[in-house]
């Protein structure tokens, strides 16, 4: 159902749309564009998109009402700064539930990319329900990868909340297990305990966390 409050506004301004193009079409000061783009996006007419110079653009047309709730949008929402946010071509939309942290970390890993490796550990400081987690990643066969990321995780950002004993036990590499990848062909120079402890190759290394020391 269309908003009728909002609806004569969104018919001026849609499109695809910087903060200074709303300004001008509706002739309002930055501080109404940014409550008038808040509101538009929790009533979901928007999609916020990042341009390669992390300049934000906005989606703005009644169809994304339709398409339910982004996971990439949702995915930039929670990172900290500009620098974390990702462009991606390729969006998924769940209708009805809300997205969770959990359901974040599991989306970023399957992306299989270093830029959504990266980012997706500051997912760790939202996670809260471990026994969720784990279901989501059993069924995608990342239960030893979540646990060797969120070890690096601790390492580099505060405030991230111990892994629960039962999630450890349930995710510790028997003997025999093979070596798993997060990225096919991408292992660490910097994290081999880790690599070793969970039977797991880090795509990463010290110096692509370095924007974590700017939080």
């Amino acid at each position: 159902m269309i908003n009728e409050r909002y609806a004569p506004i969104i018919s001026i301004i849609e499109g695809t749309r910087t903060i200074d193009d709303v300004q001008e079409k509706l002739k309002i000061d930055r501080a109404k564009a940014i409550y008038l783009l808040h509101r538009l996006r929790k009533l979901g007419y928007i999609r916020t998109k990042y341009l390669p110079n992390k300049k934000r653009v906005y989606s703005i047309t009644f169809l994304n009402k339709q398409k339910g709730t982004s996971y990439l949008e949702a995915f930039n929402e929670n990172m900290p700064n500009s620098a974390f946010k990702i462009n991606d071509k390729e969006d998924h939309f769940v209708h009805g539930n809300k997205i969770k942290a959990e359901d974040l970390l599991i989306y970023a890993l399957k992306k299989g990319t270093v830029r959504f490796v990266i980012s997706s550990l500051i997912l760790f400081r939202k996670i809260k329900d471990w026994s969720y987690l784990y279901r989501l990643a059993k069924k995608e066969g990342l239960t030893r990868q979540i646990s060797a990321l969120y070890e690096v995780a601790r390492l580099f950002i505060k405030k991230v909340r111990k892994m629960p004993k039962r999630f450890i036990s349930f995710t510790t590499p028997k003997k025999d297990d093979k070596y798993l990848y997060i990225i096919k062909g991408f292992n660490s120079d910097d994290f081999k305990n880790i690599e070793k402890k969970w039977k797991v190759y880090i795509p990463l290394n010290r110096a692509d966390l370095e924007e974590y020391k700017l939080i």
